[in-house]
């Protein structure tokens, strides 16, 4: 098992992350800026910093636009009614005591009373259904500080150079490599952005998590436009499915699968005829994380309890598992899918799932571990003989690379929160995982979100949003397997030839 024992020392406070080389991690000075620039240059990855900005998610009502007058009662239920739902209406009757029956008030007063006492029993089993949707989504994101962070969610696009981003205004920004336009999306359905997933096999199509919602944008990128109309987005929304705090698409890009804290299905959406069906399995409380494998078998589904599923999208067949400690906090699936890898929100440790294939098929067979396997031992440790690094912790993010031979792991501790942890892993014949470094970013931050880009052809490129609102890519330069059938080479310095990210031409961007 490993441990970040076996560490090296982290870089000291001061210096950056600008790469991998020879199996090292390479750090520079944060003040040298012609290392630094030389290597933006030699990524051309735009290089974007994002400002906070106060008080950013006071959603206001229109009302407050307009001058109050006199509304019938029958006008004042059907307009709370469109804004607030049936509760809404149940607390404006409520406090209507003056233009109603006083027997009408006393019934609905009854009502209400009836209606929060079983809710707060509910929420004494799931207390995080007593959270708002803003506490919700907070609560569950992968996102570090997510309610503060400048940029709250970042997605790179899985077959081209391009990358959206979530800001803490509810605008998402897309970006593209050589491509000096940047579309702005935003719609007044598009609140508390939770998750965001390019469809695969698309060059437009982009879906984002909101609070009542997913909006499923269509942003032609031979478009000039930089602020697209509200014609290019579709509206998907399904009663109590909400807010939604996950969302991932099938690998081939057939279906969306949709999650919400507080609701306990799971919506597999059919995102041309805007219909859904929903995957249901009582117990758990709702479902906070779901995450597709990569060869498209299984689906990973974390719920606010102790209880974790995976799906077999064969025939839709889920396998239970359970932690007596806590709720699932990451997961991160192998390229092949034979492998899941997890951490529980309280444990500084990393679990193993295999799953295996019937024999002579390719078709994953249900069962996979029996028990869940210790592989990795994150608990907090001193390094540094000159000058001591306490590392370590409960993790808040985790992600495998689309190789399967980098795993970056982002801590929740705020002593361990500005460094990220790489790790070196191979999945066949047996998993290995062994230690790398540590990635640190700029002075005085901390890191708020990774993710690894999909099409980086010399190794791994490694993306770190930071509490400042900067955007890092680090390139982690290996020989992969690919490479290694073609010969490939790496230079002595450690820096590939090129630019290290041509894109996967599997589609037309047409």
């Amino acid at each position: 098992m490993c441990s970040l024992l076996n560490f090296p020392t982290p870089p000291p406070d001061g210096t950056i992350t600008v790469c991998e080389a020879n199996s090292e991690l390479v750090n520079t000075d944060n003040n040298n800026e012609d290392i630094l620039n030389r290597y933006k240059d030699m990524m051309n990855i735009p290089d974007i910093t994002v400002e906070r900005s106060p008080n950013t998610l006071v959603h206001e009502s229109a009302k407050s636009a307009f001058i109050e007058h006199k509304q019938t009662v029958l006008k004042k239920i059907i307009a709370t009614w469109h804004e607030h739902g049936c509760m809404g209406v149940l607390e404006e009757i409520a406090n209507m005591k003056g233009e109603v029956s006083p027997w009408i008030c006393k019934t609905v007063c009854g009502i209400l009373m009836s209606i929060r006492w079983l809710n707060s029993l509910h929420g004494s089993i799931f207390p995080h259904l007593l959270l708002s949707s803003e506490d919700l989504v907070c609560e569950f994101s992968h996102t570090l500080d997510w309610q503060s962070s400048p940029v709250k969610v970042f997605a790179w696009h899985p077959h081209v150079m391009k990358f959206a981003a979530a800001l803490n205004d509810d605008s998402v920004k897309i970006y593209t490599v050589n491509n000096s336009l940047v579309p702005t999306l935003k719609h007044k359905l598009q609140k508390y952005v939770a998750d965001i997933a390019w469809r695969p096999f698309s060059s437009s199509e982009v879906a984002l998590a909101c609070q009542s919602c997913v909006l499923v944008w269509h942003v032609d990128p031979k478009s000039l436009a930089t602020r697209p109309s509200t014609a290019c987005v579709q509206v998907l929304s399904q009663t109590g499915h909400s807010p939604v705090t996950s969302l991932c698409w099938c690998p081939q890009g057939g279906a969306l699968i949709t999650a919400s804290p507080a609701d306990t299905a799971m919506m597999v959406w059919d995102v041309s005829m805007e219909r859904c069906e929903p995957l249901r399995r009582f117990g758990g409380g709702g479902v906070s994380f779901i995450n597709w494998s990569p060869d498209g078998s299984k689906v990973f589904a974390a719920t606010p309890s102790t209880v974790f599923r995976v799906w077999h999208t064969q025939k839709w067949e889920v396998e239970k598992w359970s932690n007596p400690c806590s709720r699932c906090q990451a997961a991160c699936w192998s390229p092949d899918g034979s492998t899941l890898l997890f951490a529980t929100y309280t444990e500084p440790k990393v679990y193993s799932l295999r799953f295996g294939h019937l024999t002579g098929t390719t078709e994953t067979s249900i069962g996979g571990s029996k028990a869940a396997v210790c592989v990795v031992d994150l608990t907090q440790v001193v390094l540094g003989s000159t000058e001591e690094y306490n590392v370590g912790g409960c993790v808040q993010s985790m992600v495998w690379d689309p190789l399967g031979q980098r795993l970056a792991v982002l801590f929740r501790e705020s002593n361990s929160s500005n460094l990220v942890a790489v790790f070196k892993t191979k999945v066949h014949p047996v998993l290995e995982i062994i230690s790398c470094g540590f990635v640190r970013g700029p002075s005085n931050t901390t890191a708020a979100s990774i993710c690894f880009q999909p099409t980086f052809d010399s190794g791994a490129l490694l993306t770190v949003v930071w509490s400042n609102g900067k955007v890092s890519h680090i390139p982690l330069y290996f020989l992969s397997p690919r490479a290694l059938e073609h010969g490939g080479l790496i230079s002595g310095s450690g820096v590939a030839p090129g630019n290290g990210h041509t894109p996967s031409l599997l589609f037309s961007q047409d």
